[in-house]
């Protein structure tokens, strides 16, 4: 592989929370913040956000450096249109450079950086075109995938994501069990956002 790029998707318009979730506080800045701090500081080469709904006040109120060198930001105008969207669009801001994407969920805010370079170094290890992370013994996110599945990609529509690919060619996907548990909650209503505060406040006192 001539590398791997990480692609933040968060483009959408947070419909369920009824706030965009994308700027929520999260310890010291914002939801988004934490995904995207992490990525930065991770082995990915790159990393791609993209930004749909409310893109230029959702990138005015992040508190991430935006003049990163790692980090490039691209705004999915057809974000109403769905995840495959977004996906389409980061990943022809990278396929003539790279030979593999990351997806990351912006608003997954347990994954760090540590958990990103253990998927990468194993599946640069194994040389599997798909890769994932699991949780609880299932199939989670991030997930890698490399170029054989570009067109796969770009031929997405709706909310569908990429859960099919990796359904239709098990045989060749790679998953990484992560040291110790891993939460790979998604906070997308306003319950499961009290529940991450509730959790961060508890690891913070103890």
């Amino acid at each position: 592989m001539k590398g791997i790029a990480g692609l933040v998707l968060a483009a959408g318009a947070s419909s369920r929370m009824g706030t965009p979730k994308q700027l929520l506080p999260a310890g010291g800045g914002t939801l988004l913040d934490r995904v995207l701090s992490e990525a930065l500081r991770s082995d990915l080469e790159r990393i791609v956000l993209v930004l749909g709904f409310k893109a230029r006040a959702i990138a005015k109120g992040l508190k991430t450096d935006l003049r990163h060198p790692k980090l490039r930001i691209i705004e999915n105008r057809n974000y109403r249109q769905g995840m495959g969207s977004s996906l389409a669009a980061g990943l022809w801001a990278v396929e003539k450079d790279f030979d593999a994407v990351m997806i990351l969920l912006g608003d997954m805010p347990h994954v760090t950086a540590g958990l990103i370079n253990l998927l990468v170094q194993r599946c640069l290890q194994s040389g599997s075109p798909l890769a994932a992370l699991t949780s609880g013994g299932r199939r989670s996110h991030p997930v890698i995938i490399g170029r054989p599945f570009f067109p796969d990609l770009h031929g997405l529509e709706g909310d569908e994501g990429a859960k099919r690919i990796f359904a239709e060619h098990a045989d060749q996907v790679l998953l990484v069990e992560p040291p110790g548990e891993y939460d790979d909650t998604d906070i997308d209503t306003p319950d499961e956002y009290r529940a991450f505060q509730r959790k961060r406040k508890r690891m913070n006192s103890s």
